[in-house]
């Protein structure tokens, strides 16, 4: 093995290790075993502007029952080198099979973001700020329904490994849930790692292993959840 692929192994097994020391790995912790799947379509525009449509199925309870799939359009914009403002609009079928009434429920979900993007050597570092809406569709505030509005703030390390299609990547999310009904408050947290593979105009198959976890609950949930997605440029 050369000098440079065990420089770049040692890199790999500490973003490695530092992913899953930072939060432990262990069975009392884990409560669900969730699965993501989805497809995504990237159309650019131009030099500016770039749009997408992806469409996810989500599945809960050890992969074995449909938690939702939606259907997302999106944009973005770069307004300079490394920085963008974006948009996102969500039609979600939410399986709701706990309590006395349960069935698919409709929801409509409206993000807006900026992000930067800037290296340092062979590593890339990102960071994401999103406003999220999402509420139920048919059901008024009369009858309880009120917008669950979240900030998230993400950030991301990916590592350019030279003659490597498999490059790492780690990122560290945080949601701050806030309005009429709810507590100005951490609501969960994620840690996800994550590769993609680029297949020359087939397009990129990325993989990822996320871990989630809610906050300031009595007893909060924790999810595992392995993630699938497939993504086609034009």
């Amino acid at each position: 093995m050369d000098i440079n692929r065990m420089k770049h192994m040692k890199i790999l097994v500490v973003f490695v290790g530092l992913f899953f020391t930072s939060f432990g790995f262990s069975q009392d912790d884990t409560n669900d075993l969730a699965s993501w799947t989805a497809i995504n379509l990237k159309y650019k525009l131009d030099e500016k502007w770039a749009f997408n449509l992806e469409g996810q199925l989500r599945l809960k309870e050890d992969i074995s029952e449909v938690d939702e799939y939606f259907s997302e359009l999106g944009a973005t914009y770069t307004v300079f080198k490394g920085f963008k403002l974006g948009a996102g609009l969500r039609y979600i079928r939410e399986n709701d099979n706990v309590g006395n009434v349960q069935g698919y429920e409709n929801h409509f979900r409206y993000n807006i973001d900026a992000s930067y993007k800037h290296k340092i050597n062979d590593l890339s570092l990102k960071y994401r700020l999103r406003y999220q809406n999402k509420n139920e569709l048919g059901v008024s505030t009369s009858e309880g329904d009120y917008a669950k509005q979240t900030l998230r703030f993400k950030t991301s390390l990916e590592y350019n490994f030279s003659n490597w299609k498999l490059d790492p990547e780690i990122s560290a999310e945080i949601f701050n849930r806030f309005g009429k009904e709810a507590e100005n408050e951490f609501s969960k947290y994620r840690l996800t790692f994550g590769t993609e593979y680029k297949l020359k105009k087939v397009g990129t198959i990325g993989v990822f292993y996320r871990f989630q976890k809610e906050l300031n609950e009595e007893f909060p949930e924790t999810t595992n959840i392995i993630g699938l997605k497939y993504t086609y440029t034009f």
